[in-house]
């Protein structure tokens, strides 16, 4: 393409460079070749990406989910670190197919711009490869669109979509739960990926100092923990009844949907420890214990339903020495059977303790990209047309597969 046809593009006059989306894909395919597996197959670069099912499931059901991860993305671009995006999106979606007992295998996502800077898109797509090997699914595809006049203010956003498969005789439903059930919790990170137009406000209408406020901003965007190796492998070894992931709803929102209408949840919110960054947000913004629990996972990112036989006495005795023992939350369910977000719950007997506090939760997550200055804006709206071989990907399976779970 000559330089006078460049210069006159009538496209990349009206906000959109076509040619900055095949510098993306350059910047990329290498990352995303390294998620893929032999179940994934033709060439990339087509229309469609197709992926082969393992024949070694009896009666295989497909589980598929979508989500995004809100307004995290805008305090990630105010504070220029976009290192752990990319694995909140594919977070947000894998956490969701376990816990139906299905194994995630592959994802897509879509990441729409006003103008497209392909350093700080390839960051987050980077992140969403890693992430997609670090839960054993394979990246196979997504779409770049440059959308000048919708977005604004170089913007982005994010939307990821996922597939998973589990045997219809194993998938993991609220009915096997039972009275006298007992509830593990396993830690978040943080905040993950909900509640951020909240923390965005308190932050902003905070007197905290600047160093303060950056330190909450941190521990905020620590990027959402991946659940699909640990509820994987406890599935496999463990009789496991029901689970709940803890997103945007909270403790409150989320629990009666891992249950059914008959039964209720009490959870004793003195057995864990509550991390130092949900304690600045409810003490900055004023919120009440019982919104706390309602909008953030308060240090709770995944919920276990099992036998109480499987429970240990070590478990059982086990009390945050910082909390007081009457600090009680009931959670009710009065939806209908099956996991629908219009579940009503009634909090009864939830009181605070001034002395409440505990030691900091410890961190699982895994920042795998250290945060770069952009310096290199180039726009563009494309399909990204991933046209390197499968050899490639090939390649790299070997490191990939003895972490892959694959229907």
């Amino acid at each position: 393409m000559t330089k006078e046809i460049i210069d006159n593009d009538p496209y990349k006059l009206s906000g959109v460079d076509i040619n900055a989306g095949n510098d993306l894909v350059e910047k990329i395919k290498e990352d995303v070749a390294a998620s893929h597996n032999l179940n994934v197959l033709g060439n990339i670069g087509g229309f469609a990406g197709m992926y082969k099912l393992d024949q070694d499931i009896q009666n295989p059901v497909l589980v598929a989910c979508t989500d995004g991860v809100g307004t995290k993305v805008s305090l990630a671009q105010e504070y220029k670190n976009l290192s752990g995006i990319g694995q909140d999106l594919v977070a947000m979606c894998v956490n969701d197919l376990i816990v139906c007992g299905a194994k995630p295998l592959f994802f897509l996502d879509y990441y729409a711009s006003s103008k497209l800077d392909v350093d700080e898109a390839s960051i987050v797509i980077k992140s969403i490869s890693r992430a997609c090997i670090d839960s054993g699914c394979a990246l196979l595809g997504g779409e770049t669109a440059e959308m000048p006049g919708h977005y604004v203010d170089n913007n982005f956003d994010l939307a990821g979509f996922s597939v998973g498969c589990v045997d219809e005789d194993k998938i993991i439903t609220n009915t096997n739960v039972k009275d006298g059930n007992v509830l593990i919790g396993i830690e978040s990170s943080g905040p993950h990926s909900n509640g951020f137009s909240l923390i965005r406000r308190i932050i902003e209408n905070s007197n905290a100092t600047m160093e303060v406020k950056e330190e909450i901003v941190k521990k905020s965007l620590k990027p959402t923990i991946l659940y699909p190796k640990l509820v994987m492998d406890l599935i496999e070894n463990e009789k496991i009844n029901s689970l709940a992931h803890i997103t945007g709803g909270g403790l409150t929102e989320n629990l009666p949907r891992s249950i059914t209408k008959d039964l209720a949840i009490k959870i004793d919110t003195g057995s864990w420890e509550f991390p130092d960054i949900f304690k600045w947000l409810e003490k900055e913004g004023d919120i009440s214990k019982s919104d706390m629990y309602r909008i953030f996972n308060c240090g709770i990112g995944m919920i276990f339903v099992i036998n109480k036989k499987h429970q240990s006495e070590k478990d059982r005795a086990r009390r945050d020495p910082y909390s007081f023992e009457e600090d009680e939350k009931y959670v009710r369910s009065h939806s209908q059977q099956g996991p629908t977000r219009g579940d009503f719950c009634e909090n009864r007997n939830l009181k605070r303790d001034k002395k409440y506090g505990s030691p900091k939760a410890r961190d699982f997550s895994r920042d795998h990209y250290s945060s770069e200055e952009d310096e290199k804006n180039v726009r563009s709206h494309s399909p990204r047309n991933r046209d390197f071989s499968r050899e490639k990907a090939n390649a790299r399976h070997s490191s990939t597969t003895s972490s892959s779970s694959h229907c």
